[in-house]
């Protein structure tokens, strides 16, 4: 019998859902409906007979896991898709790695640190060392990170990847050298992995039978966005079963600044010989006028899979083409624009601004702020990288891994009279750094036994807070170890109580550091809620550090439904999204493409699929906006204005697809004839030359 959900697709999916044994390539155009094709294919498998324990669902997001399961569980007369292996690449090896970690000499209770984590612990490096104290400026800790995980993850060598990708940088490579031995010795010690070592230990894995071998079909979302190991990974479990179905467009590859390579997309068929590939050209979001000029953006590319995407949405309006003034002319239009579709029936929420980098929307947020437009801007701070959450999930870490050293940091420097030079003395004294004391609470070896059983020497100032923290740390202790007496099974069932506990002690020190404290209690009161959902303090600081809420507004309760918004956007925070109408700023070069990225070919390709991404986030309308000169404050020498020239990507046959228009007065307004009555008819070079005859 042929199931009804394989009479709802197309041909192309039929074939990519009902395809046999082997690899399996499916190019996935812009809005050609992959995520419903890697759902149905699940789906597939199980009514094929295939144990769904042994099929591995690989996404970037744990959300687009939860969907395609869930999609392929209303598919399927069986709930048997529960049992499928579904999750991140980060989520699925930490499952993994608690399973097997022994198998590479990892003990299974490692904690794991986030990006901010990992900085604090370059930092703290860095100063040790005395390299923040030279007479010149040193790397920054983020940078530091950045290219830490650079290396990491593209697999080259720390000089070649400054040279080409952090030059600026180049005269501290040994110095980096030195920090990130340190840095990878202190995770060692303490059972720390940050987010690089998850995968470079599932890497290892790789080697044994028992997890190479454990799923007989692999499907993987988002395939271009990979980098290097995790390819290497995915040919590791494929040693026995060669069955993996990956979804990818090489034309919506943008992530290179972290490590993924559009490479591995366009090289799977030779990585993987005798691989079917098919490709869905079939739109279902834009009209057909907007898939032509981003069709023709992409033709430009020298290296694709070729394809061009259509629609049965057809449409009589092409995408428009602003030439404005300057920057204050642009967001004079976005803004007219977004009312007049309001007034037309669109809602806010179905329209978007999308801008190659952050600052880029600085001078709208400002008029829509002034308009009383409401307006939400992704791309900036994340909920875990808010510092108070930051700070309740350290002591949380200090509960559950107390050889956490860079927690121990964080929390020892919340205190009064407390800095750097005291945390390090209390943590030597705690012997928080100690290999041989490997979270034992044996014979009082644990840190946080030690601090329990007596109260270190610390500052005047800060004895009163110091007990306050030995109280709640040991309440907390006690807490989990009378439940562990009780039941292995219901060991950390209090995990909100903990943090409950934690916030009576840590109130206080909100009030005392941090502005707006109200609302960061709140946060944390919402965290507890949170909590409430978990058995284990584990898990629950897993869960937030490898797929932490977008922001602190995520923790709240959900909009009222007559809440309404423009979404601002950078263009790589809106890859996988989709509006009614989208407007793009700032079609010049130097903005798309970015001048920090035209040093080679590779990054001119990326900023062209930059664009095309950024274009197919439209359904029904698309405005392109292009300032003709730049303002610019410069420090001493008074302001100043730059012309520029359009997108290289807005070629001849692109903008044949576009609706140029130069509204107002803008440059190029005038006609050929309006503009030959004012010129002067006289050359320059005679105007000129009288000044030099006698």
């Amino acid at each position: 019998m042929t199931s009804a959900y394989l009479e709802e697709l197309n041909p192309a999916q039929r074939q990519a859902v009902t395809h046999g044994d082997g690899p399996l390539l499916i190019v996935a155009g812009a809005g050609t409906g992959k995520t419903k094709t890697l759902a149905c294919r699940v789906a597939y498998l199980i009514e094929q007979g295939v144990d769904p324990q042994r099929i591995l669902l690989l996404t970037f997001t744990r959300r687009a896991a939860a969907e395609m399961l869930k999609r392929a569980s209303q598919l399927t007369e069986t709930n048997m898709t529960s049992k499928v292996w579904g999750g991140t690449f980060h989520a699925v090896a930490n499952r993994l790695l608690r399973i097997y970690g022994q198998a590479v000499q990892l003990p299974t209770d490692f904690t794991i640190m986030d990006t901010d984590d990992a900085s604090d612990m370059m930092n703290l490096i860095r100063t040790e060392m005395g390299f923040g104290k030279a007479d010149r400026r040193f790397v920054r800790k983020a940078t530091l990170v950045k290219i830490y995980s650079h290396t990491v993850n593209a697999q080259e060598k720390l000089k070649t990847i400054v040279e080409r990708h952090f030059p600026w940088c180049a005269e501290d490579v040994e110095a980096m050298a030195s920090i990130f031995k340190e840095y990878t010795e202190r995770k060692t010690a303490s059972h720390t992995l940050d987010y690089d070592d998850l995968l470079l230990y599932w890497q290892l894995l790789c080697d044994s039978p028992s997890v190479a071998d454990r799923f007989e079909h692999i499907l993987v979302d988002e395939y271009q966005d990979t980098n290097l190991v995790q390819a290497d990974i995915l040919q590791g479990m494929r040693k026995k079963y060669n069955n993996i179905s990956v979804v990818g467009d090489d034309a919506q590859s943008i992530y290179s600044f972290r490590g993924a390579t559009v490479r591995n997309i366009l090289d799977f068929p030779s990585a993987y010989p005798g691989t079917s590939v098919i490709t869905l050209e079939q739109n279902y979001r834009s009209t057909t006028p907007i898939l032509h000029a981003a069709n023709a953006v992409m033709r430009q590319a020298k290296e694709r899979y070729t394809k061009d995407l259509r629609s049965d949405r057809q449409s009589g309006q092409k995408p428009s083409l602003f030439y404005c003034d300057d920057e204050a002319s642009q967001t004079d239009l976005v803004c007219q624009s977004i009312v007049s579709n309001l007034e037309e029936g669109i809602p806010l929420m179905q329209q978007a601004v999308l801008f190659r980098t952050g600052h880029h929307s600085a001078d709208l947020e400002i008029e829509l702020a002034r308009r009383n437009i409401p307006f939400h801007k992704f791309g900036g701070l994340k909920f875990i990288e808010a510092a108070h959450i930051k700070d309740m999930l350290a002591l949380l870490r200090i509960l559950e891994n107390p050889n956490d050293e860079i927690s121990w940091f964080r929390v020892l420097n919340l205190l009064d009279g407390i800095g750097p030079g005291w945390a390090r003395r209390i943590m030597n004294n705690l012997g928080v750094r100690a290999s041989e004391k490997k979270n034992s609470d044996e014979g009082g070896n644990s840190p946080l036994v030690r601090l329990i059983h007596s109260c270190p020497n610390v500052p005047a100032r800060a004895q009163e807070e110091v007990e306050s923290l030995r109280t709640v740390l040991t309440n907390c202790y006690r807490m989990t170890r009378s439940s562990a007496e009780k039941s292995t099974a219901t060991k950390d069932l209090n995990v909100a109580s903990q943090l409950e506990q934690l916030g009576v002690f840590y109130q206080p020190i909100i009030k005392r550091i941090y502005d707006n404290s109200p609302a960061r209690v709140r946060d944390l009161e919402q965290l507890e809620q949170i909590a409430k959902r978990y058995r284990s303090r584990g898990r629950f600081i897993t869960d937030l550090t490898l797929d932490p809420p977008t922001s602190t507004a995520d923790l709240a309760q959900a909009p009222y439904l007559e809440e309404d918004w423009v979404t601002l956007s950078t263009i790589h925070s809106a890859k996988g999204c989709e509006w009614t109408s989208v407007q793009i700023l700032h079609a010049a070069d130097g903005m798309i493409p970015s001048d920090m990225a035209v040093g080679d070919e590779a990054g001119i390709d990326e900023e062209r699929r930059l664009l095309y991404v950024a274009m197919t986030r439209a359904k029904d309308e698309l405005n392109i906006y292009f300032p003709l000169r730049y303002y610019h404050r410069r420090h001493r020498m008074g302001d100043a204005h730059t012309f520029v020239q359009p997108s290289r990507y807005l070629t001849a046959e692109v903008r044949a697809l576009l609706d140029e228009k130069v509204p107002g007065n803008a440059r190029g307004n005038e006609s050929k004839e309006a503009l030959d009555d004012v010129l002067p008819s006289q050359s320059i070079g005679e105007r000129l030359n009288r000044l030099w005859s006698d």
